[in-house]
């Protein structure tokens, strides 16, 4: 492995006692200068798991509350009024989850309650020819309250050990995966009456763009990364969506997830910013990624985006999404530019399965419910909790701060007036990433994990 060290996770409890135990973020040696050292940010989106879901036992974190014998203290009312069901451990690598779009999210979070899950999961439509619709349920509505811990996630709860996990990284929007997607690429859902004219763009957070493929006209982050001639690219994996194009929509056939269509998870292509920059061959198929890896063509900015098989949007496996994410990881880290890296690792939404915290109202789109959130890099603050409250809006200030001098997608400075409703880079309550970071340790080494774990 080219000298690299490779700790098992057998090993890799003790490597890690050795290292800063988590904490509240503070301000750390991390500062606008040192910044200069992350040459390659890469974020990798999974799908559908909440926090509490993946690790809401993860000690030291913001999990489910229990009492002092390990019972959760929640249990969540039942849609026709039968006793309630606390959260559970689910070892079962297929969950069903359950409804996940603006109304779901609503009616799950109940003015803040937090215990709306399993009657959103019981009123899931369970006729759908397609599972991957957003108002479906993919499996028994009991799912939605059940959780995983290390047993079934090896390699997450070792990233979370050896680097940071984010227990308070919010979805950007109360909504399902293609808004999720917009926010992660552009700080806004919208509809845009015309092609060319992000002045005829409205607010839209469920259904955005026409049939919801656009054309989306505002601005997103490729304009200004284009326009400072930063590298970028969107690796796609190639497969089928996950979802009806409509959230509304009770069936619908699959569809083809190509790089060079625009789709839920693949939203660039109809972005006039990138089809005038002429950018769009910036777009490829996941498997370019291990081609640029190889012939250190690495971009600066790197989004890397599953298919259904892979995604762990139910009823995907859990086992196949984190041997995937493994493998994405120990190609990075076996790199040369690992040692100038960033990853932020995440989900796009929530799935309807349960979290327990309430999330913050910064505008009328969000913040959506809790996703896990980790941060990999020989910067990273080794065996860190991070309780600052972000969102994805993070990913995009951090990465403006990386390489554009903290200019913001801002119509106010960024040269196109869009309407977007709020610039959330600047809202105060979020937090900043770069408190994930010390510059002044040692580098961390790589941790290559089996991609075989907990199956």
């Amino acid at each position: 492995m080219r000298g690299l060290r490779c700790l098992s996770l057998l090993t890799l409890a003790a490597a890690c006692s050795r290292r800063p135990a988590g904490g509240d973020a503070g301000t750390s040696d991390s500062g606008t200068n040192e910044l200069s050292r992350i040459k390659h940010v890469v974020i990798i989106m999974q799908e559908n798991r909440s926090f509490d879901h993946y690790f809401g036992t993860y000690p030291g974190a913001d999990g489910i509350p229990m009492d002092d014998a390990g019972v959760p203290l929640a249990c969540l009312p039942q849609r026709d009024g039968g006793t309630c069901v606390r959260p559970f451990h689910d070892p079962s690598d297929v969950n069903g989850g359950g409804p996940h779009g603006e109304a779901a999210a609503i009616e799950d979070i109940d003015g803040g309650a937090m215990d709306g899950f399993l009657v959103a999961a019981q009123a899931g439509r369970t006729h759908c020819t397609n599972l991957q619709d957003p108002a479906c349920l993919n499996g028994r509505p009991i799912d939605a309250v059940g959780w995983h811990d290390q047993r079934e996630l090896p390699n997450y709860w070792a990233y979370a050990r050896a680097f940071v996990l984010q227990d308070r990284m919010f979805e950007s929007n109360a909504s399902w995966s293609q808004p999720a997607h917009l926010y992660l690429v552009s700080e806004w859902s919208a509809r845009c009456a015309r092609a060319g004219d992000p002045t005829s763009c409205v607010n839209a957070l469920e259904s955005p763009g026409t049939a919801g493929l656009g054309p989306f006209a505002w601005t997103d982050l490729t304009y200004l990364l284009d326009r400072a001639g930063v590298s970028w690219r969107y690796y796609l994996a190639e497969g089928t969506e996950p979802d009806c194009r409509d959230d509304g929509e009770e069936t619908c056939p699959p569809v083809a997830q190509l790089a060079t269509v625009p789709s839920i998870w693949n939203p660039l292509p109809n972005f006039d910013t990138v089809i005038e920059n002429g950018q769009l061959g910036n777009i490829v198929p996941f498997d370019q990624f291990y081609l640029d890896v190889k012939n250190g063509r690495l971009p600066a900015v790197a989004w890397i985006i599953p298919d259904q098989e892979v995604s762990e949007h139910p009823p995907a496996r859990v086992s196949t999404g984190q041997a995937y994410v493994t493998a994405i990881i120990n190609t990075l880290m076996q790199s040369p530019e690992w040692s100038s890296m960033a990853i932020f690792l995440t989900w796009d939404d929530w799935g309807g399965f349960y979290d327990h915290v309430p999330p913050p109202v910064v505008d009328e789109n969000g913040y959506g419910l809790r996703v896990p959130g980790l941060v990999i890099s020989p910067y990273a603050r080794a065996g860190f909790i991070d309780h600052q409250t972000l969102s994805f809006d993070a990913y995009v200030k951090f990465i403006e701060d990386v390489f554009l001098g903290g200019e913001r997608l801002d119509p106010a400075t960024d040269g196109r007036a869009d309407p977007r409703i709020s610039v959330r880079e600047t809202i105060p309550i979020l937090g900043d990433l770069r408190a994930d970071f010390d510059f002044s340790q040692t580098p961390l080494q790589p941790l290559l994990l089996p991609t075989d774990a907990g199956l």
